[in-house]
């Protein structure tokens, strides 16, 4: 017997994948308010961007105000959203820029709150080009 939290419990995965929504059109729409709410306001919540390593909520705020809205569209694919438990989640998604021949990669570490689904941690990578 193990004692694993049980994996993508059905309610969770719904919950988890509808802040994974929520935050991929504030991102796209740059609706800054929305991401900024679904980020643990914390100073150990960090963010590996493409280009900036920011550690807590302050620096992220920093980046998402000076941060151009232009050039935000993109499509996803290859999306997995595992729920571990009832309160700790990662979704893990692919994305490609029209005009961009590069795969973006983002992962995000998901934590129920009382006040809701938070991401405690995030990262976002682009593969090289092929060539």
């Amino acid at each position: 017997m193990s004692d694993a939290p049980a994996c993508n419990l059905p309610d969770v995965l719904t919950e988890v994948t509808a802040a994974f929504e929520r935050y991929e059109r504030a991102l796209v729409g740059n609706d800054i308010a929305t991401l900024d709410a679904l980020f643990h306001a914390a100073p150990t919540t960090v963010r590996y961007g493409a280009t900036e390593n920011l550690y807590g909520i302050d620096e992220i705020r920093a980046f998402r105000a000076a941060r151009s809205p232009a050039g935000l569209a993109r499509r996803l694919r290859r999306t997995v959203i595992t729920s571990w438990g009832r309160d700790f989640a990662v979704a893990s998604t692919e994305f490609i820029r029209e005009g961009d021949d590069r795969i973006g990669r983002q992962q995000q570490t998901w934590v129920r709150f009382p006040d809701g689904w938070k991401v405690v941690a995030a990262q976002v990578s682009w593969l090289a080009s092929p060539a």
